[in-house]
């Protein structure tokens, strides 16, 4: 893009092609921007809602109809779509669920703000009825809540989270899962989710899907010598390695004779066999490492009777200490009997062909894993994410105690009140007030369009 000077000489300021918008062209090509993103995730919203196949450069495929998902998948550029993006994902971390709904009500206050401008209301006037209406917007919300700590309303909610998203079937088993995982991992009436983990393994059918209380680690045993079931486990959790420490520096040993070469070779193994009888003076029979384990070392852990697994997740050694209250160390001389968490059992078991580790019957644990089984891969991964969404939305309501109905009728109570609301404000905010009203009502007639129904009739009804 140019400027011209007084001597009509073109200046280069932005790269050439660069187009530029002003006033209510730039206003315009946002909000088409915002109305085309919401149009292609409004298809989704509900149980009747369809799911959308995504195909990308390299030709993976990915199925599904949860609204976040779609929008991270798709190639945006456009900035102001980006922008809704963003609120997408903002719900998904502070929710869990409700992507799909606040993109479209966004959609539809843009909607809803180009017919204001379109009546020459100014954008500042605009932004100041919409903020004024979400301020009651709220207060209506609050007062039309209901209070929600019993397991019946937590299983309603995590079955409404799971609707419409491949796991209709196995709805009711899936949300006692889910409920009974965020209950256990809840300290003071707040809810980790990161302490529950999901682990998915194609094979078998939705119904197979399990809560452990415990941890599952996609690992196996370092040696076939070792035990595949440790009954009353005494677990140690190790973030160093069991090998010889190599220098810092470059050093180089020269040998002489054959047995200066014996003499090196026995210390070796003497330091190794060291941190190995130190693991087992301690009474541990299980050992999770973060870090390798030497052969040698894995030799003669098989021959103390202990089951080790190496190079562990930092992520799962720390849920494993919450599960087992079992201390993390990060130095063998340090490790003590006290350092050592507890479990029922450890076993190796093989699922779909692989072997997994489960710590489980842990004692009060403050990490569960739940194990998703599904026939093919894409019906693992939407499981997963139903899951997902429902460990968020049962969470939010431990934490909040507060539910509301679903359906749209929030939506529609709240358009009605802000309509009534809106009489009362002098000035031109009363039709940002009356707009936003409006737009709140896109999420019932979205629901009912999407289940072949009128969208008058069923707002009427």
């Amino acid at each position: 893009m140019a400027q011209l000077t007084g001597g009509q000489q073109p200046v280069l300021i932005l790269p050439e092609g660069t187009s530029r918008y002003l006033g209510r062209d730039a206003q315009r090509m946002n909000i088409l921007a915002g109305k085309v993103l919401a149009e292609t995730v409004r298809t989704t919203l509900g149980p009747k809602g369809m799911d959308k196949m995504l195909v990308d450069s390299l030709g993976d495929i990915v199925v599904t109809n949860d609204g976040v998902t779609i929008l991270k998948e798709m190639d945006i550029e456009h900035p102001a779509a980006k922008m809704l993006v963003e609120v997408a994902k903002t719900q998904e971390d502070e929710v869990g669920d409700g992507t799909t709904t606040a993109v479209i009500i966004a959609g539809d206050l843009l909607k809803k703000a180009e017919e204001l401008l379109d009546m020459d209301i100014h954008p500042t006037i605009i932004a100041m009825g919409y903020r004024q209406a979400a301020r009651k917007a709220q207060e209506i919300l609050d007062s039309i809540s209901i209070s929600a700590s019993d397991r019946d309303t937590l299983l309603k909610v995590a079955m409404t989270a799971m609707t419409g998203k491949g796991t209709e079937k196995a709805r009711k088993p899936l949300a006692e899962l889910v409920v009974d995982a965020v209950k256990q991992v809840e300290e003071n009436g707040e809810v980790d989710k990161d302490h529950i983990k999901i682990e998915k393994k194609e094979g078998g059918s939705v119904d197979d899907s399990v809560l452990v209380q415990g941890v599952i680690i996609d690992k196996e045993r370092v040696h076939p010598g070792m035990p595949k079931k440790v009954e009353n486990a005494k677990i140690a959790l190790l973030n160093c390695p069991i090998e010889v420490k190599e220098t810092e520096v470059d050093a180089e040993i020269r040998i002489t004779d054959p047995s200066q070469m014996q003499a090196f070779i026995e210390q070796e193994e003497k330091m190794i066999r060291d941190m190995v009888d130190k693991i087992v003076s301690t009474g541990a029979n299980v050992l999770f490492c973060q870090k390798g384990i030497d052969d040698l070392a894995q030799h003669y852990l098989a021959k103390g009777g202990v089951l080790a697994v190496r190079r562990v997740k930092k992520s799962d050694i720390e849920k494993l200490s919450k599960a087992t209250g079992a201390k993390i160390v990060t130095n063998i001389e340090d490790l003590s009997e006290e350092d050592l968490g507890e479990a029922g059992k450890v076993v190796e078991k093989k699922i779909s062909g692989e072997e997994m580790i489960f710590v489980e019957e842990c004692k009060e644990p403050k990490a569960v894993t739940i194990l998703v089984r599904g026939s093919t891969e894409h019906v693992v991964s939407e499981v997963e994410r139903a899951i997902e969404d429902a460990i968020g939305v049962v969470s939010a309501t431990v934490e909040d105690e507060k539910v509301v109905a679903g359906g749209g009728a929030p939506e529609v109570e709240i358009a009605k009140k802000l309509k009534d609301y809106s009489e009362s404000i002098s000035g031109r905010e009363q039709l940002a007030v009356a707009a936003f009203a409006e737009a709140l009502e896109v999420v019932p007639k979205t629901l009912a369009e999407n289940a072949g129904l009128d969208s008058i009739d069923t707002l009427v009804d």
